[in-house]
């Protein structure tokens, strides 16, 4: 989004960041009282990313998600007695319109795919939380609920409707705009709420949408409430789920302070995370840095540390760091990893975290690293690892390795000296951060084999040199230093001179192997259908619904069906 779109009508988006602070946030407001946290919408309708649009009726556009992201991080790690959250609106009469047509219309295609990404991930971030981390989410609906605003509260795992007569649940997209409704709307209507399949289907075609004790029916909601009750059942509900949680009652959150960042050309700098970018060869090399020393004794001390705990430190910035490639260097698509620093540092990070499981904050850590290992998962870029003498791709930092596309490494030295290249495994690959498809990369890459996960759990702690990485499986590729550099480079360009748009599918197909879930069906539908829809001029061209919508003129449609 760094550059303008080719397609007509398209904005040059500025640089995004996606760091924020709720004393900035103008669309959202975080409040605590006791095991309760309330996350309140109350949209600025000024307050887009770029001029051109105003976001009414609690319209929302990625500045808007930005935020809300920011408060679902905060509330599990600065918050550790926040035991159930609240999701409600700041207007009367409307809850949320969803994603802002205005700013849909006039967004480049690949803003418009990467926005529609970005929510999902934060709608699965909430239900991450309600899954793993005991701070279970409530969506209390009044007034509309639209599209997008209705799959906001469907990441929620109680929906609360009040029973006034006119709010409702809607999917309105397909009648009114030509588009795939709510994305991951479709998905978890049928998946997570088991909505019959012809009841969504009449509910998916209703510009008006379903209100009161048909919404209950059709399990669009939870619970219906008269409104002369409302808010007492809204709390008396939020303590009920608060009650169920492991997280402890008191004690000192970990804020999360600005991260460490410098943006000078061609190089984006954090402490643990380095880019380095090649625009001529359209390719951002990242570099991963280990800790430095090995990891506290114990979960009192790596709370002590806060911010500055490794694990968490880097998280934070390589989540920070993919997203960054993803919104602002559209034209960059290879991403080359390497590593460097101690493994065995990276492995007694690891140790720690195995340890204690059930800490809040060392799970919260674990938790955000399993996520941020799924944004790499779900980024659209060729990845590719190189594994060369000094790296320390052991343990959780090789997960990066085993979710590449390829992964490259040295067989004995580089330059003559001493140095090898090594690979080593940590309890935490098998199974502690699951992909999407819900199997770890390890048990992904072996869906063939899945009895080799025993061999290779025996090697857990142990220097794998690039023999023994090939043979178990772990790398692609080995080469010598005779002809490291030529192979790779050759590789390297290789990938990059293919079509983009071939790739992105290839690698969407490869990377899920295995069981579909309901994160697999909500990421394929967006990277096929939605990539389409968005493109069809029955949506986004000069005629399509997109851009007449609210013009008072219908749209034409090209009615051959593809």
């Amino acid at each position: 989004m760094a550059a303008p779109d080719t397609g007509a009508g398209a904005v040059t988006m500025p640089l995004i960041d996606f760091q924020t602070h709720p004393d900035r946030y103008r669309h959202w407001k975080l409040e605590v009282d006791g095991p309760i946290g309330y996350l309140t919408m109350r949209v600025e309708e000024t307050g887009g990313l770029v001029p051109g649009y105003e976001l009414k009726l609690n319209s929302y556009d990625l500045g808007v998600d930005i935020e809300l992201h920011d408060a679902v991080q905060r509330l599990r790690f600065e918050h550790p007695g926040v035991k159930a959250v609240v999701i409600r609106s700041g207007h009367d009469r409307v809850f949320s319109a969803g994603a802002n047509i205005r700013m849909l219309s006039q967004s480049s295609h690949g803003h418009k795919v990467n926005f529609c990404k970005f929510t999902n991930e934060t709608r699965l971030a909430i239900e991450d939380a309600t899954g793993h981390s005991g701070q279970t989410y409530l969506a209390a609906v009044s007034g509309s609920a639209a599209g997008g605003g209705y799959e906001l509260a469907l990441a929620a795992q109680h929906l609360m409707l009040v029973d006034d007569r006119t709010s409702a649940v809607s999917f309105p997209e397909a009648p009114l705009l030509a588009v795939l409704p709510a994305t991951g709307g479709l998905t978890r209507i049928v998946d997570k709420r088991k909505v019959r399949r012809d009841l969504a289907d009449v509910f998916s075609t209703l510009e008006e949408g379903v209100k009161g004790q048909r919404a209950l029916q059709w399990r669009l909601i939870d619970e219906l409430v008269p409104k002369s009750t409302w808010q007492a059942r809204v709390t008396e509900r939020a303590k009920a789920l608060a009650a169920r949680s492991d997280r402890p009652d008191d004690g000192p959150g970990v804020p999360l302070v600005p991260l460490d960042r410098t943006i000078d050309g061609d190089q984006v700098r954090y402490r643990w995370v380095e880019i380095d970018i090649d625009r001529g060869r359209r390719v951002a090399t990242v570099m991963l840095r280990a800790p430095e020393s090995a990891a506290p004794a114990a979960p009192a001390d790596a709370l002590a540390l806060g911010s500055r705990f490794w694990p968490l430190a880097f998280a934070r910035e390589l989540d920070d760091a993919i997203l960054h490639l993803r919104v602002n260097e559209p034209d960059i698509g290879l991403v080359v990893f390497r590593s460097a620093g101690d493994p065995a540092a990276v492995l007694s990070h690891d140790a720690l975290l195995v340890a204690h499981p059930n800490h809040w904050f060392l799970r919260e850590v674990r938790l955000l690293l399993k996520r941020t290992l799924k944004r790499i998962d779900l980024t659209a870029r060729s990845l590719i690892a190189l594994v060369e003498p000094g790296s320390a791709f052991a343990g959780t930092l090789a997960e990066v390795v085993f979710a590449a596309d390829r992964s490259v490494m040295v067989e004995g030295s580089l330059d003559g000296s001493p140095a090898r290249a090594s690979l080593a495994l940590s309890e935490l690959n098998f199974g502690w951060y699951p992909m999407s498809n819900d199997l770890s990369r390890l048990a992904t890459r072996f869906l063939g084999d899945p009895g080799h996960l025993d061999g290779l759990r025996a090697k857990v702690g142990q220097p794998l040199d690039a023999g023994q990485a090939l043979e178990l499986g772990l790398v692609t590729f080995t080469f010598d230093r005779t002809d490291w550099a030529d192979e790779t480079r050759i590789m390297i360009e290789e990938r990059a001179s293919f079509s983009p748009d071939a790739l992105t599918g290839l690698e969407a197909n490869l990377r899920f192997a295995g069981p579909e879930t309901m994160e697999t069906k909500i990421f394929g539908r967006l990277t096929a259908w939605q990539n389409w829809i968005f493109q069809r001029p029955n949506a986004a061209g000069e005629e399509g619904a997109l851009r007449r919508y609210g013009t008072g003129v219908q749209p034409r449609f090209d009615r051959n069906r593809v």
